[in-house]
């Protein structure tokens, strides 16, 4: 039966599915069909709301998605921590900005740098 509602659900956002090592996803295709909608309509409402808060603030577009980033990891935005990087990425990407606040192998995430940074600075 052909499904109407076929969604193609980016491979960046499957792989938080996808442990390390499988080929089967830990959640169903609807599942994670439904999270990426709204993790991809969240990304879209995220980015007036981003764009004001660079052009009325003046911050970097990286204290942006920082700030960003700090809201979506309150537990009642009912994203995951893989999904609030996801929802970030996709705001940079759709802001046309860079996002490396998630970089970072042998020393600690250039997000941790920079949260650091910013509760140091005077307000």
């Amino acid at each position: 039966m052909y499904d109407h509602n076929q969604l193609e659900v980016p491979d960046s956002f499957l792989a938080l599915y996808l442990a390390a090592g499988q080929l089967r996803p830990s959640a169903s295709r609807e599942v994670i069909a439904k999270r990426y909608e709204f993790c991809e309509d969240l990304a879209n409402h995220l980015f007036e709301y981003a764009r004001a808060q660079y052009h009325g603030l003046g911050i970097a577009e990286e204290d942006v998605l920082l700030r960003c980033h700090q809201g979506l990891c309150a537990e009642s935005t009912g994203v995951s921590e893989g999904e609030s990087v996801w929802v970030i990425r996709r705001l940079a990407e759709l802001e046309g900005w860079e996002c490396r606040l998630f970089e970072g192998d042998s020393e600690p995430p250039r997000i941790l740098r920079r949260l650091l940074r910013l509760r140091m600075e005077p307000t």
